[in-house]
């Protein structure tokens, strides 16, 4: 089979050729938006999920039917670096330069007054961050120095300036749980304010299982704000239409027992789907595609998932939070009882809470329910046991 000709897409966020089992998500969605530009906004969206499973695709493909509603858009993928305040001074910047660029006249009293809350908003800062404008800052608005307050401040500015160009705002966020408590808050204190005053404001976000619980201890009425779908695996049947229809397009077929391999040894999901498909196509000398071919992709596959999938998430592990890993691996896919997890390492409870405490900080676990504890990244119980062998 030709490389060149290979449609799968195996990368971080890298969109599928193929995009199933996802479609009443993005219905759901475009709806969200045309509602707030009509001006009923309703509840925003964070989907929620494992590592994997598609979350950044979905959001990348709000953001694009956003645009095609002619809605100004500032995407942001959050880090542990806490920098969420001054990437989105930079986003929400662009915006409204585009914006006034295009306002009509009607529209620039809006644009204006929103660059100088912005403005406002920078001067307090903590790193010092500023943005250039010609705008003046606006004394009294968004520089009190609350996060909370001024962010509410500022996106009520970018929402009206945005509603007078017959605009909108998609506030889209990846990797939110890696938003600290007073970010949280704000993000969701300001939403709730946008949506009171019927701005043409969304926010759309993506994060790990614990979102949902770090946004409703940031603000309460939160699960009132946002709908929380759960991105999981895919069904058997889009799992193997993920794998098919992008081949049957360049005319190339899989026997049905090298698609049941790959949906079986993927688990179905979506990121592992692309690479036993891209791997599979290599292996094999022509179609039809073989279970053999995908007997024979597989070690490849392996390789490259513990290389460029789980090893950059496994050397961030102290070595203590590597035997706790090992010790969850030994009990299974999960989720497990932390009591279980101690037993399994010789130690009481109490003495590993802040090895637990610290691998949810990281992104590397989350509590499904009070005690329980989860791998965030699929299949990681079996790249452990590759990694740290038992001796």
């Amino acid at each position: 089979m030709d490389r060149f000709d290979n449609p799968y897409r195996p990368g971080a966020g890298s969109a599928p050729p193929a995009l199933v089992g996802r479609d009443d998500l993005i219905d759901d969605f475009e709806v969200t938006v045309r509602r707030a530009l009509d001006g009923r906004p309703g509840k925003s969206c964070v989907l929620i999920g494992l590592r994997g499973v598609g979350k950044t695709v979905l959001l990348n493909r709000f953001t694009e039917i956003a645009e095609r509603k002619k809605v100004k858009v500032g995407y942001i993928e959050a880090s542990e670096g806490g920098d969420f305040p001054e990437l989105l001074a930079v986003r929400l910047r662009r915006i409204l330069l585009e914006l006034e660029r295009g306002a009509a006249r009607r529209a620039l009293a809006a644009v204006s007054r929103a660059l100088s809350v912005l403005v406002s908003f920078t001067q307090t800062l903590p790193d010092g961050t500023s943005v250039t404008v010609s705008a003046q800052p606006l004394t009294g608005v968004a520089d009190s120095g609350m996060m909370s307050e001024d962010l509410t401040d500022l996106l009520v500015a970018v929402g009206e300036a945005a509603r007078s160009c017959d605009s909108g705002l998609l506030l889209a966020i990846d990797e939110l749980q890696y938003l600290t408590e007073v970010d949280m808050a704000a993000v969701v204190g300001s939403t709730h304010r946008t949506v009171q005053l019927g701005l043409p404001v969304v926010v759309a976000g993506a994060g790990l299982p614990q979102v949902p619980a770090l946004l409703g201890e940031a603000r309460t009425y939160a699960e009132r704000l946002f709908e929380f779908p759960e991105i999981g695996s895919l069904s058997d049947s889009d799992a193997a239409a993920a794998v098919v229809l992008p081949a049957a397009d360049l005319g190339v077929r899989f026997v049905d027992a090298a698609v049941a391999r790959i949906v079986r040894e993927s688990g179905n999901y979506p990121y592992f789907l692309q690479e036993w498909g891209y791997h599979a196509w290599n292996a094999a000398p022509a179609s039809p595609i073989a279970e053999a071919d995908v007997r024979a992709a597989t070690p490849g596959v392996v390789d490259k998932l513990d290389r460029d999938f789980f090893r950059v998430r496994y050397d961030r592990l102290t070595p203590k939070e590597g035997e706790y890993l090992r010790a969850m691996a030994e009990l299974g896919p999960g989720p497990h009882r932390s009591g279980d997890i101690a037993d399994k390492l010789g130690v009481k409870v109490t003495s590993v809470a802040p090895r637990r405490s610290a691998l949810i900080a990281k992104g590397m676990i989350y509590s499904p329910a009070h005690g329980d504890t989860a791998f965030t990244v699929p299949l990681f119980d079996e790249f452990m046991k590759r990694a740290m062998p038992m001796t």
